[in-house]
């Protein structure tokens, strides 16, 4: 562990970033918010919130087929703005840390971001949602159907 440098709060700690190793992650489209700074950006997405965008890149378009039987959807997408090099945070700047796999925040080794965002309308390559969390631009990995849409129902006894 390396000794606390400028630009993180009270009581965190950072470490030195390993060698990269290359997942070949292929961005499949963006994702474009009202928010341009991580301030503005909602801690958690609000399934009310404001309508967003999710421009797919070609050649994804046939990749949507029957996504619209779905209400809720799950994105992954790549927190570009992200930094990662730390290992305990103290997101509320008042001396209470957390290790990293402990909180939801943007920061970690790997920042992916997960949603599950109500799905309000698929037009050609464009998504309307709502229930996001991250900044405008923000890179798509991969677009899911929600989880429990698949749950089994409980067999008969």
């Amino acid at each position: 562990m390396t000794p606390k440098p400028s630009g993180i709060r009270a009581h965190e700690v950072r470490v030195d970033l390993p060698e990269a190793r290359d997942a070949q992650i292929r961005f499949i489209g963006r994702i474009h918010t009202p928010s341009t700074k991580r301030s503005d950006c909602p801690r958690q997405g609000a399934l009310d919130g404001p309508v967003c965008k999710v421009e797919l890149f070609e050649p994804w378009g046939a990749a949507l087929k029957g996504l619209e039987e779905y209400a809720h959807i799950e994105l992954l997408y790549w927190l570009d703005q992200a930094r990662r090099d730390l290992v305990v945070q103290n997101p509320a700047s008042n001396g209470r840390t957390f290790g990293t796999f402990a909180l939801r925040s943007p920061v970690r080794p790997n920042p992916v971001g997960i949603s599950v965002v109500r799905l309000e309308s698929i037009d050609g390559l464009t998504l309307d949602v709502r229930g996001l969390d991250c900044l405008d631009g923000t890179p798509l990995i991969d677009i899911k159907p929600e989880r429990r849409a698949f749950t089994p129902k409980a067999s008969p006894k």
